[in-house]
């Protein structure tokens, strides 16, 4: 399974390759196409002509990897798996010594209300929006700039306005979120069994322009980071993976005896990989292209659910939480535990551990005491409990992935934001 994955990533990395050279040659057609046929992300890469420079080289990747653990190698094109650095934390050190880190100081202000629990919320890839999905069948969209001029001066609470427009499609509560990694997209999963497209850019829009219908209760969606994919976690025991522009479902030939519903789904920030945390309490990884079961971790979570799952940037960890009140952290390589973040309480409800923006600091809820709990990533300790201000069990926490602020929303039907 180790080689399965190693091969899984070095072919994500030749498509990005490939797809760079077609781009630099001005060959935009072909680099689309091939990006579609191997589902590589379409972002422009951080280096020009990185793939001639390879390929001039004797060893090729072999010499190119000798210098980047020297210090001297150039840096990685985009759709590459991010190597080790200084833009990630080194969760394989053991037994990590000295001081935990300090959690900075946050600010937080009830910023709206649902008329029902507040289910779910998600940040926009560049940070500047996000929103929140509910019982109420709502969905609520943000404006972070505008949030945040509310929070200065003396200025009241709606005279910002920081609810942009409010989406009415669905007809069942919403269960999960997220964007487009580069349209101004939308979209969300619900209990009524659908998958919705909300194009934000259009000020009038409040109903959804596209429908995927599914067989299932969506429980959790999320897009390839090229966008041309949906992967869709529902109360079937295998994801659904969709194309968006033909609306095609794809299934895994290789379920490896998966039995549960899937409570949440997220792909690596590469694509060359995705995780599912399902409610027999495992998880399970597969490869991005052939959604091969390439690690199960059955009973990660006991014989109670897994409630979330995400990748750290290097691709090389699992971040999970389950309603055994457990949050671990996990290598892909092996399916090893490394570490575990005790402290908070969550049996009831369906909640997620988050990475800040750094990877520094790991976020949960503790639907107990109505608390936001902190932990040093690398050292385990725990080193904030904050009051969440909510009135109920707050159900969801979301931290925005390019600075530090966070979203919690709950059982009171509010939504917080915290700077």
């Amino acid at each position: 399974m180790d080689a399965a994955v190693q091969e899984a990533k070095l072919l994500r990395q030749v498509n990005a390759l490939i797809v760079a050279h077609l781009r630099d040659q001005n060959l935009t057609q072909a680099a689309t196409a091939v990006a579609a046929a191997t589902m590589t992300p379409r972002a422009d890469a951080s280096v020009p002509n990185h793939l001639l420079r390879l390929v001039a080289k004797s060893q090729g990747l072999a010499v190119e990897q000798e210098e980047a653990a020297r210090g001297g190698g150039a840096p990685a094109a985009a759709g590459l798996a991010r190597p080790l650095g200084t833009n990630a934390v080194d969760f394989s050190v053991q037994n990590v010594r000295g001081p935990s880190k300090t959690f900075p100081k946050h600010e937080t202000r009830h910023i709206s209300d649902h008329k029902n629990v507040a289910r779910c919320a998600k940040f926009s890839p560049d940070g500047k929006y996000f929103a929140t999905g509910s019982g109420d069948t709502s969905i609520k969209f943000f404006e972070v700039s505008k949030i945040k001029q509310t929070m200065l001066g003396d200025s009241k609470e709606s005279s910002g306005r920081p609810v942009v427009r409010t989406f009415y499609d669905h007809v069942q509560p919403i269960n999960d979120l997220d964007f487009h990694p580069i349209s101004p997209i939308l979209i969300s999963g619900a209990k009524d069994n659908t998958i919705k497209f909300f194009d934000f850019s259009k000020t009038a829009a409040r109903k959804a322009f596209r429908v995927i219908q599914d067989t299932h209760n969506v429980r959790s969606v999320c897009f390839h980071p090229c966008g041309d994919y949906i992967l869709a976690g529902t109360d079937h025991p295998v994801a659904h993976l969709y194309d968006v522009n033909t609306f095609t479902c794809f299934l895994s030939a290789n379920p490896q005896d998966s039995s549960a519903a899937i409570n949440q789904v997220r792909y690596s920030g590469t694509g060359s990989m995705y995780v599912t945390a399902s409610k027999d309490g495992s998880l399970r990884i597969w490869d991005g292209v052939s959604a091969e079961c390439v690690r199960p971790i059955i009973g990660a979570h006991g014989s109670v659910e897994a409630t979330s799952a995400i990748f750290t940037k290097d691709e090389r960890y699992i971040l999970s939480s389950g309603k055994d009140s457990c949050i671990k952290l996990w290598e892909v390589g092996t399916g090893r535990l490394v570490k575990q973040y005790p402290g908070a309480v969550n049996t009831q409800f369906r909640c997620q551990a988050v990475f800040n923006e750094t990877e520094e600091f790991v976020l949960s809820t503790d639907e107990q005491n109505n608390e936001v709990v902190v932990w040093d990533a690398l050292t385990s300790e725990r080193v904030a409990r904050l009051p969440s201000g909510h009135t109920g069990a707050p159900r969801w926490l979301e931290h925005s992935p390019v600075e530090p602020v966070f979203v919690t929303c709950g059982n009171d039907r509010s939504v917080r934001f915290w700077k």
